[in-house]
């Protein structure tokens, strides 16, 4: 272990410390019930010591501006520094949260800009930005859904149907929606089966949750069929739009029959994600379900207004004219990586896909697993893909390179990844046993989620 490996608290020596400051001339009570029986236990050391640790600790931290983030279904792309600058400028950043409306009618032209761009983007009538995260769109998606239905007195509709293939949080939204999950089962080719779909619609359904290109990075080629049909027995189509980035400027969810959207502005439009936020998931309606559309348009405080600033920053940064390059860029990066490891790892689906890809496994595993994958990527200085998800494989790497990374970067990945290929073949132990440097080796990842350690104990 390195001397700036360890804990603060370690560092720490009886009376050392990093500042000097007159006694106070005020005198503290000495008494009541928020006074401390004992001094905080802070560590003692000095002023260089504090600085190196943490710039050490956070040189430790993987994300997109220190390298390749090829993480499935979550586009990890990169942030434009100028969108930072932007939602940074004090005229934003100095606003009070209690100021009159008419004081801060900038901000509110913003979100309005915004909202337009969305619209013409995604093809809805118009933007809510009420939600604070996707899954906080989805539920409020679902909420409308519902309000929809209730509105024309239509009481009977209680399920909402569920591709096989679906994120986690569609399933889980719609229950905490109060609905009843029915699931639709995919084809070989991975697509929805329009088969197994029909039986399943009646006077029951509320709607089915959808997103295209789908997890396996597929587009469904048979949506407009989908969508006659859901709108045939009275359902409304939800679009979930985690993977609305390959289709920017090329196809909209509107035009295919999608009636009510969320995005996430945290990953399709740029705002660095990750560790619980921040977030933003406005949710788009067509003109049917507009009326139900809440009313304000924008939470307390103009929400997570610097989220929105990124994404309006980002999306007249690349204009008209260039938005629709970044579907492209991130199809075509994806099928590339694709194509150059499909004689190396195990590839379920062989067709064309969109911004992502999914592969079950090795061809050769010769013992090893798509865990033993992840963990020995990481010794080659790249963050793991998506793994283990979606459940139709067994040993699923869900790989999305994004429209940000160069054809070098991409080439590296993909000499280390066959890399690890060949080492499987070769000595499976070697990647039974990564990562080896890193500050942290292969640790009991139950035990840690059961029985984590969040405190310092000498």
């Amino acid at each position: 272990m390195k001397y700036y490996d360890k804990l603060i608290f370690e560092l720490s020596r009886p009376g050392r410390t990093g500042f000097s400051l007159p006694a106070s001339e005020r005198k503290m009570p000495r008494e009541g019930v928020l006074w401390r029986s004992e001094p905080p236990r802070l560590p003692e050391v000095s002023e260089p010591d504090v600085v190196r640790h943490y710039t050490n600790l956070s040189q430790m931290n993987f994300g997109v501006d220190t390298g390749f983030y090829p993480l499935g279904s979550c586009t990890m792309k990169y942030n434009p520094k100028i969108n930072e600058e932007i939602a940074s400028m004090p005229e934003f950043t100095c606003q009070h949260p209690l100021q009159p409306e008419q004081s801060v009618r900038g901000s509110r032209a913003a979100i309005d800009e915004l909202d337009r761009a969305l619209a013409a983007i995604t093809g809805m009538k118009h933007f809510t930005f009420r939600p604070c995260a996707g899954a906080h769109g989805e539920l409020t998606g679902l909420m409308l859904m519902k309000e929809y239905h209730l509105g024309r007195g239509d009481l009977a509709r209680t399920k909402v149907i569920v591709p096989d293939s679906a994120h986690g949080t569609n399933p889980a939204s719609a229950a905490c929606c109060g609905y009843e999950t029915v699931v639709v089962k995919s084809k070989a080719d991975g697509l929805v089966d329009v088969a197994d779909l029909k039986p399943l619609l009646g006077p029951d359904i509320a709607g089915i949750m959808m997103t295209n290109p789908n997890t396996l990075g597929l587009f469904e080629k048979d949506i407009k069929e989908i969508a006659e049909l859901v709108h045939g027995c009275g359902g409304l189509l939800y679009y979930d739009g985690a993977n609305m980035n390959p289709l920017l400027g090329v196809v909209r969810p509107g035009d295919m029959g999608f009636d009510i959207l969320h995005l996430n502005l945290h990953k399709t439009f740029s705002t660095p994600h990750g560790g619980g936020g921040p977030g933003s998931g406005p949710v788009g309606v067509s003109e049917r379900v507009l009326p139900y559309l809440n009313v304000p348009h924008v939470s307390g405080f103009h929400g997570n207004f610097t989220v929105m600033l990124r994404a309006l920053a980002y999306i007249l940064m690349l204009g008209r004219e260039n938005i629709r390059m970044v579907g492209k860029l991130a199809t075509l990066n994806a099928n590339y990586v694709k194509e150059s490891l499909k004689d190396c790892y195990k590839l379920p689906v062989s067709s064309v896909c969109k911004h992502e890809f999914v592969f079950d496994g090795l061809l050769e595993p010769n013992g090893t697993t798509t865990l033993d994958v992840a963990k020995r990527l990481l010794d080659y200085g790249f963050h793991a893909p998506t793994i283990y998800f979606p459940l139709l494989f067994h040993q699923a790497i869900m790989i999305e390179p994004t429209e940000t990374e160069s054809p070098e970067t991409l080439d590296a990945f993909i000499e280390v990844m066959r890399k690890i290929a060949a080492e499987a073949k070769a000595d499976p132990g070697l990647l039974h046993s990564a990562p080896r440097t890193t500050p942290i080796g292969r640790p009991d990842e139950t035990r840690a989620a059961r029985q984590p350690v969040l405190k310092y104990e000498a």
